[in-house]
């Protein structure tokens, strides 16, 4: 099965390759997918065995796609097809601003091609979803010359607009686009700040042409998520608290999705929270309402104020009741 979807992956390369020039020879298009001249022709046979009109130059071991033929589709099989649509689907309600109407024609493209029992299933399930759009919506432009700069490593200039709507001019180089499934983030190196920073894309404004080329800096972390995950809901807040809760990281995550704290599984059913906020009561409401037993960690500021709203429910429970008896008591 790897070695099907390996191959599949490297036809698409090929295809890709071929359709982004007049011709290539054979040598750079197999250098290109770090294969032999062999398994190079091999592949072209396949492609025109699903009737890619892939013809050799006349004279040069070089190919090219035939002029004004029209290139059938790949085939997919059923759960292929099935989640190609669904993505579909998903994308027209996402974060991305803008292209609904694109992704429509796209998707009545592919349900003309889809069989009447595939395309009924994936009817079914767009004819009763409904989608809950609550994320910032970002400019498709924006998003593709972040990310071309980002799998080219040019320097950026932006204009951006923080969270406490100062506005300013920052000068990174950028590495990775992160989604948390409500906006998509920038994680680069800031050279003005000469340190990691992570930027919400609906608050840049590029400015238009890129710089320079860098050479690609090591990343902060190995796993960029939990960083981004941690940069946007602890690090850009007055106070950043850690806390073991009591319960599995699953469970936990539930309650705080990764756009709102980070949680790590530590084993034995725990695991640790971190979340940070400009409002130390807001923190123990926030954790509080979780419904998770929790022992506080930091910042000392919050486990001091911990002890005076503990004392504070002590008393109030002691003054309603001076007695000390219960109902059942009376």
């Amino acid at each position: 099965m790897v070695l099907v979807w390996e191959t599949s992956g490297r036809l698409l390369r090929l295809l890709s390759l071929l359709q982004s020039r007049r011709e290539m020879s054979g040598t750079e298009l197999a250098e290109r997918l770090g294969v032999t001249t062999r398994t190079l022709r091999r592949d072209v046979d396949r492609l025109r065995g699903l009737g890619y009109p892939v013809e050799a130059s006349p004279g040069v071991a070089g190919y090219r796609l035939g002029v004004g033929a029209r290139l059938p589709p790949l085939l997919l099989d059923d759960d292929e097809a099935v989640a190609v649509a669904l993505g579909l689907r998903t994308a027209a309600n996402g974060t991305v601003a803008g292209i609904e109407e694109t992704v429509v024609r796209a998707l009545a493209k592919l349900e003309q091609l889809l069989p009447s029992r595939l395309r009924h299933r994936v009817n079914a399930l767009g004819s009763v979803t409904v989608a809950m759009r609550g994320g910032p919506a970002v400019d498709p432009t924006v998003l593709i010359t972040l990310a071309i700069a980002c799998r080219d490593h040019h320097r950026l200039r932006f204009d951006y607009r923080a969270h406490d709507r100062t506005e300013g001019v920052r000068t990174v180089e950028p590495h990775r686009l992160v989604h948390s499934g409500r906006a998509w983030y920038l994680v680069a190196w800031d050279l003005d700040r000469d340190d990691w920073r992570t930027y919400r894309v609906d608050r840049i404004t590029p400015r238009i042409p890129t710089g320079p080329r860098f050479t690609p800096r090591q990343l902060p972390e190995a796993d960029i998520a939990a960083y981004t995950s941690r940069g946007i809901t602890t690090r850009a807040y007055r106070y950043q608290a850690r806390f073991t809760v009591h319960a599995p990281a699953e469970e936990v995550s539930t309650r705080f999705p990764p756009s709102i704290a980070y949680v790590e599984a530590t084993g034995r059913g725990r695991c640790v929270l971190e979340v940070g906020s400009n409002s130390l009561d807001e923190l123990i409401l926030w954790v509080g309402q979780g419904g998770f037993d929790f022992v506080a960690h930091e910042p000392p500021e919050l486990i001091d104020h911990l002890r005076t709203l503990s004392a504070r429910f002590a008393r109030a429970i002691e003054e309603s009741n001076p007695t000390g008896r219960t109902g059942a008591d009376r």
